[in-house]
């Protein structure tokens, strides 16, 4: 049986097409600087949009070389869960209800949660 076993190019390992006549897209090599002095150079196709800003692998944020940092977006707070309960609730109904629960509870109609 070993004998008959099948020799040749493992499938998968190795590729049969080759590199010839294949032309890359035009590229170019946009840099960024991050402000902890790490460099980060990044190939883009040539009729792609560069970034202003990438993230580096520190976490900070990279400009672009020769770019000015753009200006920051002026956005809404983030909501907090007590900002979106007085959105359906008044401070009045909140403190009644309260009250009621706790007299619940001390009364043994309610368990406590862990």
């Amino acid at each position: 049986m070993a004998d008959r076993s099948l020799r040749g190019m493992r499938i998968g390992a190795n590729s049969l097409e080759s590199d010839v006549g294949v032309e890359l897209a035009p590229r170019l090599e946009a840099r960024y600087d991050c402000p902890n002095g790490h460099t980060i150079v990044l190939p883009f196709a040539a009729e792609a949009d560069v970034p202003v800003t990438w993230e580096c692998r520190c976490g900070e944020e990279a400009i672009l070389r020769d770019a000015s940092k753009p200006e920051a977006k002026a956005g809404k707070p983030p909501r907090t869960h007590w900002d979106m309960l007085l959105e359906r609730r008044t401070v009045v109904e909140l403190e009644e209800l309260l009250t009621e629960r706790l007299e619940l509870l001390r009364a043994g109609k309610l368990r406590r949660s862990a």
